[in-house]
């Protein structure tokens, strides 16, 4: 089994959020990108972010995509795990997981004795913590920066994410926007874009929600992608000359059919913490003898290379960090008592289809068949 490891020297989403770091206060917590894809974006006064939830590099190939599938001007990696906390994590810090402490999804914090689901900051099955949202990210993050450096972050966001636990622990120090429509949410975009020094970061989590339930053959994540690539069209044509526009995501996915579910049993919890994801299940414990007899790898932590990154590493970072990972082999998914299994779509895996994600970048005119579409970054 090989394992990728994220290019956090210069070619992964860490570094693009440097990029436009360094490029409005001439500083960066993170190393910029590589000068290959530096050079694709142009200079400009502004700079606009998109984060389409879910859109991995491969999934670019679909025929609702034609405006985001001309703009790609390169593959990157996304942080590991590729999940949506640990990029967002990345977002919002500058950082990569090492650093930032978010290293999965579903994450074991010694601090609370428990698995916190990081989408909502609950246990695995629901229940509240008493965690200190506003401080879980350490500081000071990519907002505060930019903000002492006089630029002014705005974070523009579906309506029902305004003060849950996820956007105040992500998004200290920023300004948020709600929005309740997509035209809505271009449209405040482009707004706030059009005065200089600064950074817009609008998220939309459309193709994520259809991949994960309905998977990439349904009506719903066509649907999903008519809606991200008609946003990524709206932005293209409405946001001003002296705004840069750029595009990725957080992670891809994969379709899981349901005889490729490997569901264990109640008693693997016993002696263990179960943790991560479905495609790449961390264990506190021995993860051996779980491999047994299932199509799936065990590395234990000592083999494993710097999938989160370089020091200085978080403070709770080795409290967090698995005794190992529990890799399912492409196409298999593995899932413990507390783990989703009814959805199609999962991510978090080895596989090119989740880990590559797209770096989308409006150009001067629109690009045709001679640009870096789709080309491959190592």
């Amino acid at each position: 089994m090989q394992i990728a490891v994220p290019d956090y020297s210069g070619g992964s989403l860490v570094n693009l959020i440097a990029e436009l770091e360094h490029r409005l206060i001439g500083e960066s917590a993170s190393p910029r990108l590589m000068q290959e894809l530096r050079d694709r974006i142009p200079v400009a006064d502004s700079y606009v972010l998109v984060l389409f939830d879910g859109l991995g590099s491969r999934q670019l190939d679909h025929p609702c995509s034609p405006d985001l599938a001309v703009s790609q001007q390169a593959s990157i990696d996304a942080p590991f795990p590729y999940t949506t906390t640990v990029s967002l994590a990345s977002i919002a810090t500058g950082r990569p997981p090492s650093q930032h402490g978010i290293l999965a999804y579903q994450l074991w914090m010694e601090e609370v004795g428990k698995v916190v689901n990081t989408i909502h900051m609950t246990t695995q099955w629901g229940e509240q913590l008493d965690l200190d949202y506003d401080n879980i990210l350490p500081g000071p993050n990519l907002w505060e920066r930019l903000k002492a450096g006089g630029c002014d972050p705005i974070v523009i966001q579906p309506g029902h994410f305004d003060r849950t636990p996820l956007t105040r622990t992500l998004y200290r120090g920023a300004r948020f926007q709600p929005y309740w429509s997509e035209r809505e949410a271009a449209e405040l975009t482009a707004t706030a874009a059009a005065e200089p020094g600064r950074l817009v970061f609008l998220y939309i989590p459309h193709i994520d929600f259809a991949a994960h339930v309905g998977g990439q053959k349904s009506a719903e994540y066509e649907e999903a992608m008519k809606t991200a690539n008609a946003v990524w069209k709206q932005l293209y044509e409405e946001l001003s000359d002296t705004s840069a526009l750029v595009g990725t995501a957080d992670h891809g996915h994969v379709d899981i059919a349901e005889d490729h579910k490997v569901r264990l049993s109640d008693r693997a919890g016993h002696n263990r913490i179960l943790y991560g994801v479905e495609r790449a299940m961390f264990v506190k414990g021995d993860g051996g003898s779980l491999a047994e007899g299932i199509p799936a790898t065990w590395v234990p932590t000592a083999e494993l290379p710097d999938l989160w990154g370089s020091g200085p590493n978080h403070p709770s970072f080795n409290e967090r960090r698995p005794d190992g990972i529990l890799f399912a082999e492409d196409e298999y998914a593995v899932f413990h008592k507390h783990s989703n299994d009814r959805l199609v779509g999962y991510h978090g895996g080895l596989m090119a289809e989740e880990r590559e994600i797209p770096m989308l970048v409006r150009l001067d005119g629109v690009p045709d068949d001679q640009s870096h579409n789709g080309s491959q970054v190592p």
